[in-house]
């Protein structure tokens, strides 16, 4: 009893508001609103994983919104990660899963600190990324110690992922549940994920009025999409947003029944899906037959390698519920949530182009497409495979980054511009410059569990500069961590923002501003 009270006291709750039989419970133990769960505390950490979210998206409720979960009364064990969503796994990815993938899902983690707190702390909530086709919360690079002894709390969490989190066929709308929201099922998950947050998180010492939502690839279209969406009203406080576009969908974004040319729409790709699996029909008889598939059978090989499978809707759906426009055309009316926002990308990020000439990439600037090639490519000597990389990257993130930034800001919001230069010692030969999610394992401080034995004195002074200013904005809305360089705010037509680079922080006027004036006035001359 007494190392129980102990414990609980270290970590800033009462033994009575366990709620449990501190007699009988051998660990550390919290009372959720479905009922109690009992963590685990490790050099300076309370860790709870595993929790349940909702109830397991399966058989019937497959392509359902998430459904409350079944209450339980033994205090359940939360010192292992569930399972990730279901997928194939992808081989080139930079946070590999540490647990099975499965159909049943729906489950969060919560990292604290272990010192007592007098107030309650603030939260961060991180949705991962893998082009909603991939990831979860269970990689090592997302562990969040890191972040929780610097004195937040850290909430991770799974999504459905493919055609499990992101379908529409005909029956689905006919079904007695057909009310309702439908095709995002992903996006229904995060936001009964942030509700339990709301719900929850005082129980673990947080403050659900103090939430920051963070997120990477998928992740930053996420909390974009959620920062845009006029569900998520009340769920969060800030958003940071990290190679997560910006400027239109992040991926091709189908109606959810109207076809337009080459895009058909998403309940035309269902469609297409059941026929290939042999099933016919828009009656419940059809929806049946695809409930009762294979978990397997409904990836059928879908990854990050495959995602544009003419079967799969690539993403999220405009469903007019959630998705109702793109993240720019929202925010540029002022519709979005009214938070302060953090965005950005890496320095050699992810870039979709299909040109394969110079001729062909520059088209893409139309009446600047003279001056594109001048700016890009000065001497005419560039690789185009190289060129390519680099205008897709600016296209599809850099510049869009800087304009979510410059619309919140010209809205009298607080909005904050970064670039995540710096590259680990032990790549920096590559020359290739800070790839796409390059920046997580800094973010997170897990340097060491993405680079082992390769980590350079360097790269943990990275990652505790770039952690410092993460938390810094959850705690106070503002970027401005102690002994580090000031981050300048943006600006509606402002070029300032704070670069990662290898000699450090650095607030500098955007040395790529000429070539993101380019991408800016193309996409305005279409």
């Amino acid at each position: 009893m007494q190392t129980i009270k102990k414990v609980a006291l270290a970590a800033g709750l009462s033994v009575a508001a366990l709620g449990v039989d501190a007699r009988s419970d051998p660990g550390l133990a919290v009372r959720t609103d479905a009922g109690p769960v009992r963590g685990l505390v490790q050099e300076g950490v309370i860790t709870f994983k595993g929790i349940p979210y909702a109830q397991p998206p399966v058989g019937a409720l497959r392509w359902r919104a998430p459904q409350p979960v079944q209450p339980w009364s033994a205090v359940r064990d939360a010192t292992q990660a569930g399972a990730d969503c279901m997928q194939k796994p992808f081989d080139g990815d930079a946070a590999p899963l540490e647990v099975t993938p499965a159909e049943d899902c729906l489950y969060l983690n919560v990292w604290r600190p272990a010192g007592s707190s007098a107030k309650p702390l603030p939260v961060m909530v991180w949705l991962h990324g893998g082009g909603f086709v991939n990831g979860g919360s269970s990689p090592a690079v997302y562990d969040g110690s890191g972040l929780a002894r610097q004195g937040v709390i850290l909430v991770s969490l799974n999504y459905r992922l493919g055609r499990f989190g992101f379908f529409a066929h005909p029956a689905l709308g006919a079904a007695p549940h057909g009310q309702e929201a439908l095709g995002n099922y992903g996006y229904m998950d995060q936001l009964a994920a942030l509700q339990w947050v709301q719900r929850n998180i005082r129980a673990f010492g947080g403050n659900p009025a103090n939430v920051t939502l963070f997120g990477e690839s998928a992740g930053g279209g996420s909390a974009l999409a959620l920062l845009t969406t006029p569900l998520a009203k009340g769920l969060f406080h800030k958003v940071i947003v990290q190679s997560g576009g910006g400027r239109g969908p992040l991926l091709p974004m189908r109606e959810m029944a109207t076809d337009k040319p080459g895009l058909p729409s998403a309940e035309s790709v269902g469609l297409a899906f059941a026929r290939k699996a042999g099933i016919d029909g828009q009656d419940g008889a059809a929806l049946a037959a695809l409930r009762a598939l294979p978990a397997e059978r409904i990836v059928d090989g879908l990854n990050m390698g495959s995602m544009f499978d003419a079967t799969y809707v690539t993403g999220p759906i405009r469903d007019g519920v959630i998705v109702t426009g793109t993240p720019d055309a929202i925010i540029r009316r002022g519709a979005q949530r009214k938070v302060p926002v953090m965005i950005g990308a890496t320095s050699a990020d992810l870039g979709m182009t299909q040109a394969k000439t110079k001729d062909d990439l520059f088209a893409l600037f139309g009446p600047q497409a003279a001056r594109a090639r001048a700016t890009y490519d000065k001497d005419g000597t560039e690789d185009v495979r190289a060129l390519a990389g680099v205008v897709g990257a600016d296209r599809t993130m850099v510049e869009p980054a800087r304009l979510v930034a410059r619309l919140v800001a010209a809205q009298g919001l607080p909005a904050w511009q970064f670039r995540f230069s710096y590259v680990a010692a032990s790549l920096r030969k590559e020359g290739r410059g800070a790839t796409h999610a390059s920046d997580v394992p800094y973010v997170f401080d897990t340097v060491q569990a993405r680079y082992g034995d390769k980590t350079a004195p360097a790269d943990l002074a990275a990652a505790r500069a770039a952690s410092a200013y993460w938390v810094a904005f959850a705690k106070t809305g503002k970027p401005h961590a102690a002994g580090l360089p000031r981050w300048p705010q943006v600006t509606a037509n402002g070029n300032q923002l704070l670069d990662f680079s290898q000699a450090g922080p650095q607030a500098v006027t955007d040395p790529w501003q000429a070539r993101l004036d380019l991408v800016e006035a193309a996409a305005a001359s279409k």
